[in-house]
């Protein structure tokens, strides 16, 4: 399992949840913030997105914007309408993340056609590379670019505007693709502005890509620096420092957090005993991995799996 892969692994604590929708004339809408990553498709027309710092970026049809942060924001049919949508007063952290087909989007009308959506994340799970993500990666429909994000974008549209048998199963599959697509795309461009820096640089380093895929491939494997220096053919000095410089964790540091969230992940999708969850992501005893995952999560690993399988509530609060 790649790097990237693992990333789109932690955003699937529950299938996306999004709106489809038709705007016409003047019109405005706040989003977030939210507990979870967000996107917007704009399937047909254009209209604007304000971020909450930032200038107003103006969106044409095929554009895609990814929010990973889920950052307040503002979208509306022209910047004069946007301002008042970014209040300064506070929001509530949670938002309503509940989604909803809106069957409003005849192709004879004028207007804007959107798909907005977003993944909700359990944020003890998020992986580092998230973090080092801009509050909004804008990819916008360039001919010839992306031709990948650009068929995913089209076959959103198309299932959407002529629902059919399996467009339930379809829909979800899809946006995990144009997950993979932005970030693809997100990564293409920020290496060729900086290839030397974050985790472009771990991504692209041979040494560095290649420890943390032993790392993800061999989750329960008593690891040491030594042991993935010598894995990569470095001395352990260069190899701490360079994997510490890229990833912005040490390599130690990383494997735990890796080891936890792989834990977490099994907790809430699995039955597993304790004792076996800790054998296979490398723990002596279950003893050992209890105090570490609270440690981690601020509770013990049954009680987290208990949490995970309760109900989530759908309403702000």
């Amino acid at each position: 399992m790649d790097v990237v892969s693992d990333v789109i692994a932690t955003m699937r604590g529950g299938r996306p949840k999004f709106t489809h929708s038709y705007r016409d004339g003047e019109w405005g809408n706040r989003f977030g913030p939210y507990p979870g990553a967000g996107f917007h498709i704009v399937l047909r027309g254009g209209c604007w997105l304000l971020p909450s710092d930032g200038d107003a970026i103006r969106l044409s049809a095929g554009d895609v914007v990814f929010l990973p942060h889920g950052a307040m924001h503002g979208m509306g049919s022209d910047p004069g309408v946007l301002p008042a949508l970014l209040p300064p007063d506070p929001v509530p952290e949670r938002a309503d993340l509940s989604g909803a087909h809106s069957s409003r989007t005849d192709q004879a009308m004028s207007g804007t056609v959107l798909l907005c959506g977003a993944y909700r994340l359990d944020r003890g799970q998020v992986h580092p590379f998230l973090h080092a993500l801009p509050q909004v990666i804008h990819i916008p429909a360039r001919p010839g670019m992306n031709p990948a994000l650009r068929a995913t974008v089209d076959l959103l549209g198309a299932d959407l505007a002529d629902a059919g048998p399996g467009t339930d199963a379809a829909l979800p599959a899809l946006l995990d693709l144009l997950l993979v697509y932005v970030l693809r795309a997100w990564l293409r461009e920020e290496t060729s502005r900086n290839p030397t820096a974050g985790w472009c640089a771990a991504l692209t380093d041979p040494a560095v890509a290649a420890a943390l895929n032993h790392i993800h491939r061999r989750t329960g494997y008593p690891w040491t620096v030594q042991k993935l220096a010598h894995h990569v053919g470095m001395s352990r000095t260069a190899f701490a420092r360079r994997f510490t410089r890229t990833v912005g964790q040490a390599p130690m540091a990383y494997m735990t957090w890796w080891r936890l969230s792989t834990a977490a992940r099994m907790l809430r999708d699995g039955d597993d005993p304790l004792a076996t969850v800790a054998q296979q992501i490398g723990y002596t005893s279950e003893f050992a991995f209890a105090n570490a995952f609270k440690r981690a999560y601020g509770v013990a690993p049954g009680r987290y799996r208990r949490a995970q399988r309760e109900p989530q509530p759908t309403g702000a609060g």
